[in-house]
């Protein structure tokens, strides 16, 4: 038994255990607080269109909006807060989240200019960035390896139900919100105003219902067991410390002359060439509220805010480092699929706005069928490819990351068609297939991610991965889209058609997992070892 879990640590897990009762019931709580996740944050789709005409703004900006305002701040605060569900309560850490990104959803409601509307939703990006740390660390405290994989997928799937119920809420209040006050209703409210508001504030109900459930062991389930940090806020100070611009630059003095120049030049450099994308596409949105909308300088900010993460974690933590950053398995496997999330974010927000402009539609009967046929297609495909990348996986080591390749390359032709048809139906359905095939990746790739570390690592795990998925696929994918559409006089059909061009980088990326991940996984601890990790208790 020792021998198996220094090989790898699910090597313990019992085929024939049984879970218990009160895990599933947990899950279950936690997929409403996904589902309530992804309405605050994709009910922007559906009310896209009546922002852009009432604030007088482009989809280059409604891009940026869902986009790059968003994820770069859920990632890098995703950073620290994954340290902190390493180190402190997960049930609380996501019972805070939750009622912060609830409270600045329904602030959004009140947003009477685009500089207002994106600080909300900025503040609803630093919320959201509790939810996956501390919701994949508890879940793979609760399930064992073998169920891993169909476990993320099923708390994933609130994903997709969220994603199509909000498209529904918000069709269905803003129609009835201007039917009822077609000169503005109460406080002057428009209805995509209204809708922020009605989703918003049962978040705040929810967190109550979330801080009810109980804490699992950390680590006892992989028989990988570890003391409770006595002191679990100073690891998120020193991190927070390490993503803000100017303390970082006092976190590289302290590790050497070396560390401090070569950060200097990190700097400057990704500043450099945010000023050249500057000059030759154009800042985004940035005339709107300089230094926080422009697009590129954002970016830069965000990219040079992970370099200093990463090399003071190289520093502090090297086991933790050596598994994320320093393993080409794990970097192929999250960056490979942090190119199907550039893709699929891109269809899933762009969807709404492109059929309300193309098909005579209203926005309640869009909402009801993208929204419904999104939601049903999304939870399909993620429940069942988790189940395949488990099935898969007791087969052979690299079966989970045939299953990302797999929901990678399937939407393709099918999304083809349905940004170039002009009949209602077939979008509809072709939404979605595209939905399934896309959702199909992601529990795969989550459970591959939370293999190649151990327990006390998995929440900085999670961080990371999330860094691919949202600044690789939400911060430049729906931009990418919402950008060449706004140089095409609004043709949303060629901007959403245009993020297909990531998905030769994808292949290659996941071929390179397919041939790394199965001698990764066979050889954890060992590896963890290696570079410094103490003995582990097994009990």
């Amino acid at each position: 038994m020792a021998e198996d879990v220094a090989k790898n640590p699910e090597s313990i897990d019992q085929t024939n255990d049984t879970v218990p009762a009160y895990s599933w019931y947990a899950l279950s709580v936690l997929v409403v607080v996904y589902v309530l996740n992804f309405i605050d944050r994709q009910i922007l789709s559906i009310l896209a269109n009546d922002i852009k005409a009432d604030l007088g703004v482009d989809d280059a900006y409604l891009g940026f909006l869902y986009g790059t305002a968003f994820a770069i701040f859920y990632a890098l605060f995703g950073i620290p807060l994954g340290k902190l569900a390493d180190s402190w309560k997960r049930v609380r850490l996501m019972t805070l989240g939750l009622a912060l990104w609830s409270a600045m959803t329904a602030a959004s409601g009140f947003a009477r200019d685009a500089g207002t509307l994106t600080v909300a939703r900025i503040g609803v990006g630093v919320g959201e960035a509790t939810a996956s740390p501390s919701a994949y660390s508890l879940i793979s405290d609760w399930f064992p390896a073998r169920l891993r994989a169909t476990a993320l997928a099923i708390y994933s799937s609130g994903l997709y139900i969220g994603g199509g119920v909000s498209l529904a809420i918000g069709g269905l209040v803003v129609d009835q919100w201007n039917d009822a006050f077609p000169d503005g209703g109460p406080l002057d409210l428009a209805g995509w105003q209204a809708a922020f508001i009605a989703v918003g504030l049962p978040g705040l109900l929810l967190a109550v219902w979330v801080s009810t459930l109980r804490e699992p062991v950390r680590g006892a389930i992989d028989g990988l067991t570890a003391p409770e940090d006595p002191h679990p806020f100073r690891g998120f100070v020193r991190e927070l410390y390490t993503v803000i611009p100017g303390f970082t630059f006092f976190g590289a003095a302290s590790r050497g002359a070396g560390a401090l120049a070569l950060n200097v030049v990190v700097f400057f450099a990704a500043f450099v060439v945010a000023y050249g994308l500057t000059e030759i596409l154009g800042s985004g949105p940035g005339q709107i509220l300089p230094m926080i909308t422009d697009q590129w300088l954002l970016l830069a900010i965000g990219y040079y805010a992970v370099f200093c993460w990463a090399t003071a974690l190289r520093a502090r933590d090297y086991p933790t480092f050596a598994l994320t950053w320093g393993s080409p398995a794990f970097l192929c496997t999250i960056l490979g699929y942090g190119t199907v999330a550039f893709m699929a974010y891109s269809a899933s927000y762009w969807g709404a706005p492109y059929a309300e402009r193309v098909f005579d539609v209203s926005k309640g009967e869009l909402g009801f069928w993208l929204g419904g046929g999104g939601a049903a297609g999304g939870f399909l495909g993620v429940i069942l490819g988790g189940r395949m990348a488990d099935a898969l996986f007791t087969r052979m080591p690299s079966g989970r990351i045939w299953v990302v390749l797999f929901g990678l390359l399937a939407p393709i032709p099918f999304a083809i068609v349905q940004y170039t048809t002009d009949n209602w139906t077939l979008f509809i359905f072709l939404n979605v297939v595209v939905g399934a095939l896309a959702a199909s990746a992601l529990g795969a790739a989550a459970a591959s991610s939370q293999a190649l570390v151990l327990p006390r690592m998995r929440g900085t795990a999670t961080a990371t991965f999330f860094l691919a998925t949202t600044l690789v696929g939400l911060a430049l994918g729906p931009y990418t889209a919402g950008y060449v559409s706004a140089q095409n006089d609004g043709d949303l059909s060629i901007g959403v058609l245009s993020t297909l061009w990531i998905t030769p980088i994808g292949l290659m990326l996941l071929i390179a997992a397919i041939r790394l991940v199965p001698a990764a996984n066979a050889s954890v601890l060992e590896r963890a070892t290696a570079a410094g990790e103490p003995a582990v208790s097994e009990g």
